[in-house]
């Protein structure tokens, strides 16, 4: 049987970290699935777990002078529940769509990121919300935006002695929205096909400050839409969805799968950044929680 690590405080868990090769253990919903998998496909083999469970420290929501702080062991249900500005609106709707409430109640936002899905619901949110990650180990601490910690599938740039501590979404002006849209083989407790997050700025005239738009399950990673983003700012909130086009997503690279084709996929995206962007431009997003 492979030893069970259950550490008290961040130093313990770090030290453990650094000297055993281990399966970080935290909310559990990705873990046990993937090793049911394995064992189903005839490897039975498990590596030690680190159960971080009980570095309460991790958990919780807080407001910094120029920042939001996640805390890694932070659940879903903690997101969906905390009292948040219109910002985190669009990552709230994705936190509905995790599961059921018992996943929900589990599952921790940064297991979703280190897990590294493409079909992982939270990272386009985080992506749009400009996020970046908080790592540590007992060599320091240290940050990495989003986009650079995701590297590929299933893929981070989470070094074998680190630890996701926390993360740190920047605060933005008061006229900043978010919205979120998924698109599934049926309407609840669903692997995505597409999904799209938008956070945008918009002015009293309502044209666009500042747009930042991501789309998940259509390449190895989520991947932001710089061109459309570009195309988007300085234009009126309310054209914004008319203005999209297929090759405004041309970066993206989506496969066939049993969920949908890659060109069923493009189109979908393509509808979908547009409804989101029609969505924000109807006026104030419904609140999430």
């Amino acid at each position: 049987m492979a030893d069970y690590h259950r550490p008290a405080t961040l130093d313990e868990a770090l030290a453990i970290r650094a000297a055993h090769d281990v399966t970080v253990l935290a909310g559990g919903t990705d873990v046990y699935p993937a090793k049911a998998s394995r064992a189903a496909w005839g490897d039975p083999a498990h590596k030690p777990v680190l159960d971080i469970s009980r570095l309460t420290g991790l958990a919780g929501i807080t407001e910094g002078h120029d920042h939001w702080r996640l805390g890694a062991l932070t659940s879903w249900s903690d997101l969906i529940r905390a009292d948040l500005p219109p910002l985190f609106d669009g990552y709230k709707l994705a936190a509905r769509e995790v599961g059921g409430v018992q996943i929900q109640n589990r599952g921790t936002l940064a297991g979703n990121i280190c897990t590294a899905s493409p079909a992982g619901d939270g990272i386009p949110c985080l992506l749009a919300l400009d996020a970046s990650v908080e790592l540590a180990s007992l060599r320091g601490t240290r940050h990495l935006p989003l986009r650079a910690f995701n590297t590929g599938y299933r893929q981070t740039a989470l070094a074998p002695d680190e630890l996701v501590t926390a993360l740190l979404v920047p605060k933005a002006g008061n006229g900043t929205r978010s919205h979120f849209l998924k698109l599934g083989a049926r309407r609840y407790l669903v692997i995505s096909i597409v999904m799209v997050a938008a956070v945008i700025e918009s002015d009293e005239a309502g044209m666009i400050r500042s747009v930042r738009l991501a789309v998940g399950a259509c390449s190895a990673v989520a991947q932001r839409l710089p061109l459309l983003e570009a195309a988007l700012t300085g234009q009126s909130l309310a054209d914004a969805a008319r203005l999209v086009t297929p090759e405004h997503l041309s970066g993206l690279m989506p496969i066939d799968d049993i969920r949908g084709s890659a060109a069923h996929r493009l189109e979908a995206a393509t509808v979908l950044v547009g409804d989101c962007l029609t969505a924000l431009a109807t006026g104030p997003a419904r609140r999430a929680a």
